[in-house]
């Protein structure tokens, strides 16, 4: 992963694409998941809160292992970036270098709970667009990343991102990712660069309808919930 290609396109964008990170076999594993209770903590039926159509669960501590990885190695990545990101809007936020030192800053505030999940469609299923926030304590990247292949497995449910800006028109982008790809999005607010210097665009994320099949996708998110 080169960090600066990464940092250019979130400046740009808002969202970068991260390529491969897992194999084929692993997000097979992955998938399997799913049907053990044992290693999460908490399901959600997003129609019962009217999220979309479609499940999810919340891992348990300890992740197992690749995610944890993952998890610990892309923060690291973009930490500098988070930074340079509250830097340009004004706000005196420094992350640690490290995820451990993230997560017990997350502590200190009541933040306790494990935020990673894996989250299943079916035909029909989809994701209202929404912002993964857990608590005080917020890092301004999230990464999602497919487990199922969009040629073999499902048709639809592409990744939806829309920006919001002050007094103009949306931005709307959609991503169909492979199997194993993986992408980092912005979780709640970017920097744009304007006339009088940077302000903030909100962004939310979604899923659109799943028209046939099955669709999972692990999502790995930095902060921890209260």
């Amino acid at each position: 992963m080169d960090r600066q290609q990464i940092s250019d396109t979130l400046w740009a964008d808002g969202y970068a694409r991260l390529g491969s990170l897992l194999s084929v076999g692993e997000c097979r594993s992955l998938r399997a998941l799913y049907a053990d209770d044992s290693v999460f903590r908490k399901h959600i039926d997003m129609a019962r809160h009217r999220f979309g159509e479609g499940s999810y669960k919340y891992l348990a501590y300890p992740l197992p292992e690749k995610i944890a990885e993952l998890r610990e190695a892309l923060y690291e990545t973009l930490a500098p970036i988070a930074d340079d990101w509250m830097e340009a809007l004004g706000f005196d936020v420094k992350y640690p270098p490290t995820l451990e030192t993230f997560l017990a800053r997350c502590r200190t505030h009541g933040q306790t709970r494990p935020t990673p999940l894996i989250l299943r469609y079916e035909e029909g299923g989809y994701n209202c667009l929404h912002q993964d926030l857990y608590g005080e304590i917020v890092f301004p990247f999230q990464i999602v990343v497919a487990l199922s292949d969009p040629a073999k497995d499902y048709d639809g449910g592409e990744l939806l991102l829309v920006e919001q800006r002050p007094r103009a028109q949306s931005i709307g982008h959609a991503l169909t990712l492979e199997q194993g790809e993986a992408v980092v999005i912005t979780t709640r607010y970017r920097p744009v660069k304007g006339t009088r210097g940077y302000y903030r665009a909100n962004l939310r994320h979604g899923v659109s309808r799943i028209t046939r099949g099955e669709r999972y996708t692990l999502g790995i998110i930095f902060h921890d919930a209260a």
